[in-house]
């Protein structure tokens, strides 16, 4: 017996609309950049609304005369400040641990800061509100010198971060690199090397351009380029049990 086969008709396959993948989101350009040509006060809000929530505990533990708060709208957080003027040293912080959301660290990224012959001391005349605010004038001669003491204060008080912060908090650090006893220093790159080794994941970085020109007293031949930007880094405490590679955004 011959079975006649019969014309199949394809039918169309209809996806479940119940499964489709929705792109979502909204073409714009109005969006925070990586670099910035301006001040601190006009950068900072910004970082703030791309990484800080409404409501955070934030402990600015180099406040200065505080000129990142400028254009901060207060009432979002709940901001401490502290520096070495008012008594705390960001190497030895007055707070519990894990009891922070957000540490502000912005320490003298000069080595003539922090040399311990206050005549020999960076910071004078128009400057010398740096040393009293940044550089408490005891710095210990017999510590590191030139470049390694700004790396190991910049290591001691990420530590001390790390102590305060609860998991999968932040610490925004503000940091230049610099050229010491005619070498070349990486700083931004120094601190994420080591941060990441305290247990940081490091989730952005910004780049800041001063709006004016950098001037050189007493030029006989340069060598290197003068320095007209800065950074910013935004690191996030790893939760206890969570690998790096696992976090995300």
């Amino acid at each position: 017996m011959i079975l006649q086969a019969k014309q199949l008709e394809l039918v169309p396959h209809e996806p479940d609309p119940t499964n489709r993948r929705t792109q979502g989101g909204i073409s714009t350009a109005d969006v925070v950049m990586s670099a910035f040509t301006g001040g601190n006060a006009d950068i900072f809000p910004q970082i703030l609304d791309l990484h800080v929530p409404d409501g955070a505990r934030i402990a600015d533990v180099t406040y200065g005369t505080g000129v990142f708060w400028k254009n901060v709208d207060l009432s979002r957080y709940e901001l401490i400040f502290s520096d070495i003027a008012t008594g705390v040293d960001c190497r030895a912080l007055p707070y519990a641990s894990e009891s922070l959301d957000v540490v502000v660290l912005d320490p003298p990224y000069m080595e003539g800061l922090l040399r311990p012959n206050k005549e020999h001391k960076a910071g004078s005349g128009v400057y010398s509100a740096f040393r009293e605010y940044y550089s408490n004038g005891d710095e210990a001669s017999t510590g590191p010198k030139w470049h390694a003491a700004v790396s190991d204060l910049y290591y001691k008080a990420g530590a001390e971060a790390f102590r305060v912060l609860k998991d999968s908090g932040i610490i925004i650090v503000k940091c230049q690199d610099e050229v010491s006893a005619n070498r070349q220093w990486l700083t931004h790159v120094e601190i994420i090397n080591h941060y990441e080794t305290l247990g940081f994941y490091t989730k952005d970085l910004f780049v800041v351009v001063r709006l004016n020109k950098a001037g050189i007293s007493r030029l006989k031949k340069q060598v290197h380029a003068r320095k007209n930007h800065s950074y910013f880094l935004v690191f996030v405490k790893i939760p206890k049990g969570k690998k790096r590679s696992s976090m995300r955004g």
